[in-house]
């Protein structure tokens, strides 16, 4: 398989004049058989003409944001797997082999190149909001989704085909990262995390990505993903959260004596037991989600045996 498979390497870019060339040349080293695509998304500077003079195949995103042009890029490439880069530079080419070798020899679907867990990001990174961001992102997801990461945010991983193919896109910009890692373990995909070395973007590069805005939503995003996926999780906690509401206020009240007028009842019972059936509420709902949530996930199983079984034909 390792022999005959073709990769495409897929490059979202918007501003990176200074190292494109360079990341292009780098894989092109490392992996000469493989497709260079680099996804131009508005970008102001030289960034798609320096990409085709150094050989890639140039292609153009107008809708603004990483999700959109990795949307986009999948929609657009077939091929037998799929290594997605940034285009910055810091992510060395020379560990391509390591993230494709768990996809070759068919023990992982997608692969995540890790720059935590060896302090590589620890070192090289300048901001350190980044580094606890991403931290804070890895510790919601490793206890909401019960699956231990260790780099949610990193912009390097490689994919097969059928992983590639069947990943529904929703988030426009950085969310996607997040997104991705919590689809994969929803659906009981093979994930194998690589350690990669990794080097900080060079003087006057600029990073794209906001650390509190950006981080805003990659959080946000993961509580979303949490009510499509772990709804029963999510709805229960808010229901024993109301009951335990409930539960003070019926005590308040008993203890408090609220005086009311004969035959009423007290005004602190009555929100008590709006609390009540509101946490009944949450109690059913999450049920009822889990039951659609599963019923979800069969469907995605059929689609997936379905794309897996289909032939198509290649595009390149």
């Amino acid at each position: 398989m390792s022999e005959n498979a073709s990769i495409a390497i897929l490059i979202p870019c918007y501003n990176e004049e200074m190292t494109i060339a360079a990341v292009i040349s780098d894989f092109r080293n490392e992996l000469p058989d493989a497709l260079i695509y680099v996804y131009d998304n508005n970008s102001s500077d030289a960034t798609a003409r320096i990409a085709r003079e150094n050989g890639a195949i140039v292609r153009f995103e107008p809708r603004q944001g990483k999700g959109n042009v990795i949307r986009q890029m999948l929609r657009d490439i077939d091929a037998d797997f799929y290594v997605l880069v940034d285009g910055d530079g810091q992510h060395p080419a020379s560990a391509v082999h390591a993230m494709l070798s768990p996809l070759l020899e068919d023990r992982a679907d997608i692969v995540i190149g890790d720059r935590l867990s060896n302090k590589s990001y620890h070192r090289e990174n300048k901001r350190a909001f980044h580094l606890l961001g991403n931290q804070l992102v890895c510790f919601l997801i490793s206890n909401l989704f019960s699956f231990r990461i260790n780099d949610a945010l990193t912009g390097y991983r490689a994919m097969n085909q059928l992983f590639a193919k069947t990943l529904p896109v929703l988030s426009k910009g950085f969310q996607i990262e997040a997104e991705m890692y919590i689809h994969a373990i929803d659906k009981n995909w093979r994930i194998v995390e690589v350690p990669v070395e990794i080097k900080d973007r060079p003087q006057g590069s600029v990073s794209k990505l906001s650390t509190f805005r950006d981080g805003f939503k990659v959080i946000r995003t993961v509580f979303m993903l949490l009510m499509e996926y772990r709804p029963q999780l999510l709805l229960t906690t808010i229901s024993i959260i109301l009951f335990i509401i409930s539960m003070i206020l019926v005590l308040t009240a008993v203890f408090a004596r609220t005086p009311s007028a004969p035959g009423s009842a007290s005004p602190i019972a009555l929100v008590a037991g709006f609390f009540a059936c509101a946490s009944l509420l949450s109690l059913f709902g999450g049920l009822i989600m889990a039951v659609v949530s599963k019923g979800n996930r069969r469907q995605y199983e059929i689609e997936v045996n379905r794309e897996k079984n289909a032939e198509k034909p290649r595009r390149y």
